[in-house]
């Protein structure tokens, strides 16, 4: 990604005004978790059980175990973009990448600068063979990444290979 003078502009505008907050405001102005929004109106709180269950068993690749726990928390905890989030990459990687699209929607209706939402409705896109809409996301990832962000990198990569190969990674 090359950075233009408005980026530049932008970026150390940034910076200085980040250096003036201190070391210990820095990390709470950098935010986390892949999401863009509010933390709290967007993030399941660790006590909950069904989200962590539903998290851990996604790690074990175990998609079908983490549906019902993830739509579970999303009926509890409508705003919660995370789970959506979640929510939708278990039901792509459980094998439906259509179905997935919604979910990945309504992750990004809460949150719109929600970096993971962007990066996997990008990548159940190209599972099935709409590159364009890949693209606007890739585009949109662009936009909310400063520097090039894992999310950004991630999806730039499948996005090359579906235009050189025509397939698509079904491991991310």
């Amino acid at each position: 990604m090359t950075f233009t003078w408005r980026r530049r502009a932008i970026l150390t505008g940034l910076l200085t005004l980040l250096l003036g907050l201190g070391l210990t405001d820095l990390a709470a102005a950098a935010g986390g978790g892949g999401g863009g929004g509010d933390a709290d109106q967007t993030r399941s709180t660790p006590a909950d059980p069904d989200y962590t269950a539903a998290v851990r068993a996604i790690k074990a690749e175990r998609f079908a175990d983490a549906i019902p726990l993830l739509e579970t928390v999303v009926a509890k905890e409508p705003r919660n973009a995370d789970a959506y989030n979640w929510l939708g990459y278990a039901t792509r990687r459980n094998g439906d990448p259509a179905a997935s699209i919604p979910i990945y929607q309504k992750a990004l209706a809460i949150d719109p600068k929600h970096l993971g939402a962007h990066e996997y409705i990008g990548e159940a896109y190209l599972m099935l063979g709409n590159l364009p809409k890949a693209k606007e996301h890739l585009t949109a990832l662009d936009k909310l990444c400063f520097f090039s962000c894992e999310e950004y990198r991630d999806l730039k990569k499948a996005v090359q290979r579906f235009e050189k190969t025509g397939k698509v990674s079904t491991t991310h």
